[in-house]
């Protein structure tokens, strides 16, 4: 009896490890949907990070509705994401998108975006101005 349990268990644990899909996005509703594109976010290479960022605000900003946004990106790998957005920036180019005018095609706007990200990191962060007694010690 005890071995049935045990082996019970384990194939429980298995189907639930089976079933999570670590590498799609989770399209069940928009917070489900940011959280794993963080997760995903963090775990690619830095050079396809930024595309990747990029290629899900592109197609966020192009279904403004959560139900027609949430079934293009529910599902999706980052590599199918990133085309995605890709034919997305291409359709809005040819189309006279005023954003993407500054930009002759994906690769210049990639790179544009992490020449940002670049200058971001190099900035050093505000200095918080202590006010009064920076003290925690107490006169008792």
């Amino acid at each position: 009896m005890r071995i049935i349990s045990t082996v019970s268990v384990f194939i429980l644990c298995l189907s639930l490890l089976g079933c999570t899909s670590g590498a799609e996005i989770n399209g069940r509703s928009v917070k489900a949907a940011n959280r794993s594109v963080n997760r995903i976010k963090n775990r690619l290479p830095e050079d396809k990070r930024i595309e990747f960022e990029v290629s899900f605000w592109t197609i966020r900003d192009a279904f403004r509705d959560n139900g027609d946004f949430l079934s293009e990106v529910g599902g999706q790998t980052p590599d199918t994401l990133i085309e995605k957005g890709r034919d997305i920036f291409l359709q809005r180019k040819r189309d006279g998108f005023e954003k993407y005018k500054q930009y002759t095609n994906w690769d210049q706007m990639i790179a544009a975006f992490t020449g940002e990200r670049i200058e971001q990191s190099r900035r050093k962060p505000r200095q918080v101005e202590k006010k009064g007694n920076p003290s925690v010690m107490y006169k008792l």
